[in-house]
């Protein structure tokens, strides 16, 4: 079963939206870029709800191994 971390390795800020990319296995990049497009005319609402999800969503373990 997989699960959400925030990146170590793929990562701007948290790592939030690289391991989203992970995760679902798509470009951060796109991901990234969809993320801007949001957030400018939704007021900038999407920054504070980036950084709540970075706050709950857990880090990467450091070794790399996904916990089951």
């Amino acid at each position: 079963m997989k699960k959400l971390y925030r990146s170590r390795k793929n990562k701007i800020l948290t790592g939030l939206i690289g391991g989203v990319g992970e995760y679902f296995d798509i470009d951060p990049t796109i991901l990234r870029l969809l993320y801007a497009l949001i957030i400018i005319p939704t007021m900038f609402t999407g920054v504070i709800i980036y950084f709540i999800a970075s706050l709950i969503v857990p880090q990467e373990p450091e070794n790399g191994q996904k916990e089951n």
